[in-house]
């Protein structure tokens, strides 16, 4: 069972369900999941080879859309679901699946298309730290800074990381091994004809105006958004504007 951070207690509407994406964890979304819990029940989860949940031998869509369902079934069987990136082509399959199972979708800077750009580099990049020399936060971020340039990025990464413990809260064997199926999509032929939302970053180009033939393809009532001056990382530099979009959307 995937590891779930809760907050709120709203039972009237359904919980909203945030799935992070590579690399990330339930701790990413803390802030905006706090906020958006005045009116509703929010969970956050660690997906699978992620933060606190459980290493397993896979890290297909399929499998991680199935987590997203046991969590959705444990929540009451139908909630508001957020994806990101990597959670929302994982998103994407749990709707497309069990459609009934997802009231509304909002995708974040995603699209259900296979990219070009494997996030190997970051793994390697991870790995290049050598762990028994790390006292603090601060020795692994000097460390990566080597092979990392942008501070941001290497907070984010290093987030993921349990200094006392000198251990990656990622599956990174698993993830390199399935960077393939982490980058790709799978070939799935089912329809979510509910409402959902891609919301993109302006200055993303995850989302290109080449996918949507594809996205209606398989979401027919999808509708497009973006947050201006925001790149791929939309919710973590434009936190208020998405928590708005979000709000209006799951409201609507």
């Amino acid at each position: 069972m995937l590891e779930m951070q809760t907050y709120g207690t709203d039972t009237i509407q359904p919980p909203v369900l945030i799935a992070h994406g590579l690399f990330g964890s339930a701790r990413n979304w803390g802030v905006i999941a706090k906020r958006m819990s005045d009116t509703r029940r929010v969970v956050c989860v660690d997906m699978r080879n992620h933060g606190l949940s459980p290493w397993t031998d896979s890290h297909s869509y399929p499998d991680l859309a199935a987590d997203l369902a046991e969590v959705v079934t444990r929540l009451g069987g139908t909630a508001d679901v957020i994806g990101h990136s990597m959670g929302g082509k994982a998103a994407m399959v749990l709707a497309l699946s069990h459609p009934d199972r997802v009231r509304r979708l909002l995708v974040a800077d995603i699209a259900p298309v296979a990219y070009a750009h494997s996030q190997q580099s970051m793994i390697t990049a991870m790995r290049s730290i050598d762990l028994s020399q790390v006292e603090t936060r601060g020795d692994a971020d000097r460390q990566l800074a080597r092979v990392v340039e942008e501070a941001s990025v290497r907070a984010f990464l290093l987030q993921s990381l349990d200094v006392k413990s000198r251990e990656w809260r990622l599956n990174l064997d698993v993830l390199e091994r399935d960077m393939d199926l982490v980058i790709g999509f799978p070939d799935i032929h089912g329809l979510y004809t509910g409402p959902a939302l891609f919301l993109s970053g302006a200055m993303s180009d995850y989302v290109l105006p080449d996918h949507r033939p594809i996205i209606k393809g398989l979401f027919p009532k999808a509708k497009y958004a973006k947050i201006p001056q925001a790149g791929h990382w939309l919710h973590a530099e434009k936190p208020r504007e998405f928590e708005a979009s979000a709000r209006v959307f799951f409201d609507g």
